[in-house]
């Protein structure tokens, strides 16, 4: 469930100085309950209230909104990400708190903007308010602490609502994977590190799980919205059965080796899929780059000749030596298409059937290497 995302060219666009981390939805919600109970059992909102991360820091929040009505209790907090490109950012994490009987413990509600699970696969069960274990442990034992302190019994039901959340979940994951009308509730650690990779990862992660327990026979990996469109052309396949994995072909491939699915459909543009080629997982620009000499190479196998060598080999590039690939006729997208299958079934332990297909610009395929290929 990947809310702390937005896309991969504003996770590009780091700022040029040091990264300022932020804090998950998972702590805000937590700060909001803690304050929320508190305020339930004594009549007063404790500003900021300080709460106990899973590794032991104990951070403080400022409450944006404190407010007792009848018998429930509401406080916010609103999130604050840091310098992570996230979708969350700024957005009110409300926390609305009811005492219940002795013995029915914590239970969980979704307000407005805070989703509900109806897939299963996810860390949460269908019919469940979209909010993750860690998140809930914090919850529980937030509650458990302040019972404790004011001679209570750690029993409430907590509703979580985020403003708007429905239009933000929009732009994450949560529609394809199966949580209606909101955000996820987040964070193992209740830090969000800035730009880190570990929320997109996990993301890909959870829908493999989801396409696992759908018992899907086949699924798609894009690296993008064309390669996406392009797959989408030539199967008909259900929303959460695309994995958008971005730069992240190893999140995946690594994963489906304890997680495999028969079939997988691994779709990109020809600059990346040649990266793939070369044994690259990670195929962001930063950190991976094509190799205009392993594309001569390549060319060369197929029969180029010394000058269409010399020119790949000089391109500025990767399209540009497809195009001078494309005018000899030689078929690099293909070549390159069977290298990367063969990088990818590899990595994937042999435990999936991988098809590859790349793409130029357009989404016009210009390379393939089919299911079961040699």
């Amino acid at each position: 469930m990947a809310d702390e995302l937005k896309n991969t060219a504003d996770r590009e666009a780091k700022p040029d100085r040091p990264l300022r981390r932020g804090w998950t939805t998972g702590a805000c919600a937590t700060a909001a309950t803690k304050a929320a109970f508190q305020a339930l059992l004594t009549g007063d909102f404790p500003d900021p209230v300080e709460i106990t991360l899973p590794k032991g820091e104990r951070p403080s929040f400022a409450l944006a909104r404190s407010e007792r009505t009848g018998e429930t209790a509401t406080a916010g907090i609103v999130k604050d990400a840091g310098d992570d490109p996230d979708v969350t950012h700024l957005a009110l994490v409300l926390s609305t708190v009811r005492h219940l009987p002795a013995g029915s413990g914590v239970v969980f509600r979704a307000g407005p903007g805070v989703g509900m699970v109806t897939r299963p696969g996810l860390p949460i069960p269908p019919g469940e308010p979209a909010i993750n274990p860690v998140p809930r442990k914090m919850m529980q034992e937030a509650i458990a602490e302040i019972a404790t302190r004011f001679g209570a019994t750690a029993d409430a039901e907590v509703t979580i609502s985020i403003p708007n959340g429905a239009e933000l979940a929009k732009q994450t994951w949560n529609p394809r994977l199966g949580i209606e009308g909101g955000l996820s509730i987040l964070g193992t650690t209740g830090i969000v590190n800035p730009y880190s990779c570990s929320a997109w990862i996990a993301s890909i992660h959870r829908g493999i799980d989801v396409i696992r327990a759908a018992g899907l026979e086949h699924a798609a990996a894009c690296t993008g919205s064309t390669s996406e469109a392009a797959v989408a052309k030539r199967y008909t396949l259900p929303d959460f059965a695309y994995i958008d994995m971005g730069d992240f072909a190893g999140g995946v491939l690594k994963y489906l080796r304890h997680h495999p699915i028969p079939r997988l459909t691994l779709a990109g543009g020809f600059g990346k899929m040649s990266k793939l080629a070369e044994g690259a997982l990670d195929l962001h620009s930063g950190r991976s780059q094509v190799s205009l000499d392993g594309l001569a190479a390549g060319a060369a196998s197929l029969g180029a000749d010394e000058l269409l060598q010399t020119k790949i080999s000089g391109a500025n590039t990767a399209m540009e030596a497809l195009t001078l690939a494309q005018r000899a006729a030689v078929p690099l997208g293909d070549w390159v298409a069977v290298k990367a299958r063969k990088v990818a079934e590899a990595e994937a332990d042999q435990k999936v059937d991988i098809e590859l297909m790349v793409l130029d610009r357009e989404g016009a395929l210009v390379g393939h290497a089919g299911f079961d290929a040699p």
